[in-house]
């Protein structure tokens, strides 16, 4: 006998605790009626009761029940009409998990019939056996926790490195983890791993997507999971595989734990967010969640077939962020992870799809109309992968005002340049100095530009320069996933290699990709294990490898940690100098009234380069950064003054004589570092104005300019 439940409140939407009992609420504009379901805490698989939701306004179904505490596993079933020519797949048959859960138990098992039709049959079959015995239970939690007097970091951007990782992948071998911590949220925040973070000068762990996912059955069938998580479920809960806690709500606590301790240390917390699909897939997707709860209102349909699904995304299925309840179920999930768990920011994959209104990308789509007007998600950090996979997604340079954007354009030019490609100069100044011809026109700053050469869908580092053709056999898809792009950056050997001179060039050609990130003008991000050499053995398309392929190693070779201080070393140089992370793009003249100048660009000769030569096959030129000629204050209304310095970049394969810039007798250079030998000392090298300095093939050099009275 089902219990009184009462009319309770339509606001806020999922399972709220308030200390004596739980209201529940769901949106659904077309059913005609659900079935809140109460399942056996010892037992998931039995359900208890199944009490209908007695109110509905403004399409929110909401009750109140008295005594059900923190721990209640949940689910609904909503009844409708079963149509899907027409769009509707009401199925209540199929337990359906609340959109609004803050924490799930349990995975989904696939030898269930989570599928609303025939499988095996024409999708517009109806299934009508009851699948809620292998459908993850939402749980309702306690939301109360000591956050302990927590504060943000607040890291300006043009302060922040971000520092791209796996909550599972960053831990499982660390040796200086507890192994019963290594892969979780708790094994992120323990002292090892953070003290690893912040002796390599990160300020931001940018998080691949933790918000519950699940596993494809393809993958599973084979051996393999969904090791990256773009295949989300649900928009409020942690996923519960990254908890030492488990999954009976515990998950959530241990996440703000995590948070606390990280933003303790001075570290943000960034969340990679998938809001543009979800894992129900197509039309021959599960009915999981949205799909049962309100097809056409959470998904873009076909308009002229509503049974199909547009996709935007490669995945199956699009978010429908053009209708009220769509856009309010994202800006919830976005102000819940900001005021409730306390994350700083957010990537937004596959961005372009959540700003398309009919067809087309706009940049003044209701979704970023919203988010501008926000005052708690416009004042986090905001970061676009500004591309999906429709026709006209690709629309790097074209977000608003307060996004930062995944410069794709970067990686693509850095690339070509150290591969030793002609023609790439023009280009290459524009990257290098924060990418003005992309964000200078919008009242954007450099620090719009998220800058990288390596992300987590690749080859990783290492690999970049150790293979020319991909190896992702282990996918169990012959090798035809992923991207070739022909890198030709191995020379001349495929993968690993004894030969001393390849393994040389090698590392030398890694630490000119980290030195050209974190010098250049914008946000650097990093991806985990870099900078430690990290291999995945040639496989680019690693997001089904949750094992060692994936998995960073901490087990260094000379050449790996060589590869580490290195990178410690630009970071620093880079935290120390604000001439390298200015504020406002350059503006490449003489300041008024006085003969400095903020950039120069020379040629080998120590002359200024012709207008002429930015399109001519030139590998070999110099940045002249002025520090002293930085119109810049700081918070305090006092000028950022710095050094100057002179970077000497040199792509060709054989050696390059650079002339050093000539000054007044009293300015000297002083050598800072240079990626053909790690090993010399900063000040081990000082020259005069008019010396030569011989930069090997394929290196790139930093000198900062003496002032001697």
């Amino acid at each position: 006998m089902s219990r009184k439940i009462l009319p309770g409140s339509m606001s806020p939407q999922g399972a709220t605790f308030d200390g004596e009992g739980t209201n529940f609420a769901i949106y659904s504009e077309h059913a005609t009626r659900v079935e809140l379901c109460l399942f056996n805490r010892g037992d998931p698989s039995v359900e208890k009761e199944r009490i209908i939701l007695p109110e509905m306004n403004a399409h929110v179904w909401h009750g109140y029940l008295p005594g059900v505490k923190p721990g209640q596993l949940y689910g609904y079933r909503v009844h409708g009409p079963y149509e899907p020519t027409r769009g509707a797949r009401f199925n209540p048959n199929k337990l359906l998990i609340d959109p609004y859960a803050r924490a799930l138990r349990g995975v989904v098992d696939w030898k269930a019939p989570v599928f609303g039709y025939k499988l095996g049959e024409d999708d517009t079959t109806f299934d009508d056996r009851d699948s809620s015995w292998g459908v993850p239970k939402g749980v309702v939690i306690d939301p109360s926790f000591d956050w302990e007097g927590d504060r943000a970091p607040a890291v300006r951007w043009k302060d922040t490195i971000i520092y791209e990782t796996h909550v599972k992948g960053l831990t499982m071998k660390h040796p200086g983890v507890p192994e019963k911590l290594r892969g979780t949220y708790a094994g992120l925040a323990s002292e090892a791993a953070i003290a690893q973070l912040l002796d390599l000068g990160v300020t931001a762990v940018e998080l691949l997507p933790i918000h519950s996912f699940l596993d494809d059955n393809y993958l599973l069938e084979k051996g393999l999971r969904n090791y990256w998580g773009y295949n989300t479920i649900n928009f409020f809960a942690p996923d519960a595989r990254y908890a030492s806690a488990g999954d009976d709500g515990g998950q959530v606590a241990e996440f703000k734990e995590m948070v606390t301790q990280l933003h303790a240390a001075g570290l943000e917390v960034i969340l990679d967010v998938v809001y543009n699909h979800t894992a129900e897939g197509n039309q021959l997707g599960p009915t999981l969640s949205l799909k049962g709860i309100d097809n056409k209102r959470y998904y873009r349909v076909v308009e002229e077939q509503p049974r199909y699904y547009m996709d935007y995304t490669g995945t199956g299925n699009s978010l429908n962020a053009r209708t009220p309840q769509t856009l309010k179920l994202v800006m919830d999930s976005l102000r819940y992870w900001v005021l409730e768990m306390h994350v700083d920011g957010f990537r937004f994959d596959l961005a372009s799809a959540l700003a398309r209104e009919l067809h087309e990308v706009d940049r003044l789509s209701a979704f970023f109309d919203i988010i501008h007007q926000d005052p708690v998600i416009s004042s986090v950090k905001l970061i676009a992968e500004p591309w999906d996979v429709g026709e006209g997604g690709y629309q790097v340079g074209n977000f608003p005002v307060l996004w930062t954007e995944w410069n794709g354009r970067f990686r693509d030019t850095v690339r070509a340049y150290w591969r030793g490609d002609a023609g790439t100069i023009a280009e290459l100044g524009y990257r290098l100095t924060g990418s003005s011809d992309l964000y200078g026109d919008d009242g954007r700053h450099p620090s719009a530009s998220i800058n990288f050469v390596i992300a987590h869908d690749g080859f990783t580092l290492n690999d970049l320069v150790s293979y020319n053709e991909k190896h992702n056999e282990a996918n169990g898809e012959n090798n035809r996933d992923g991207e070739n792009h022909n890198l030709s950056y191995n020379f001349g050997v495929e993968g690993p290699t004894t030969d001393p001179e390849i393994i040389r060039q090698r590392e030398k050609q890694k630490r000119n990709f980290l030195a050209t990130l974190f010098l250049s003008q914008g946000v650097p991000m990093i991806a985990a294990g870099d900078e430690m050499g990290r291999t995945q053995r040639g496989n680019n398309n690693a997001y089904c490898q949750d094992n060692e392929i994936s998995w960073v190693s901490w087990e260094l070779s000379a050449a790996d940690q060589e590869l580490l201080e290195f990178t410690r070393r630009v970071a620093a140089l880079r935290h120390e100098h604000p001439v390298f992370r200015r504020r406002h793009f350059f503006q490449g003249r003489k300041i008024r009234g006085s003969e400095l100048e903020d950039i120069r660009w020379l040629r080998p000769d120590g002359r200024e380069m012709e207008d002429e030569e930015w399109n001519s096959d030139v590998r070999a030129f110099g940045i002249l950064l002025g520090g002293d000629a930085m119109m810049e204050w700081d918070e305090r209304g006092a000028r950022v003054l710095d050094d100057t310095f002179l970077i000497l970049f040199n792509a060709n394969p054989g050696a390059m004589k650079f002339t050093l810039p000539r000054a007044r007798p009293n300015y000297n250079w002083q050598l800072v570092l240079t990626t053909s030998d790690p090993s010399l000392a900063e000040g081990s090298w000082i020259l005069r104005g008019a010396e030569k300095w011989v930069a090997e093939g394929r290196s790139l050099t930093v000198f900062r300019r003496l002032d001697f009275e």
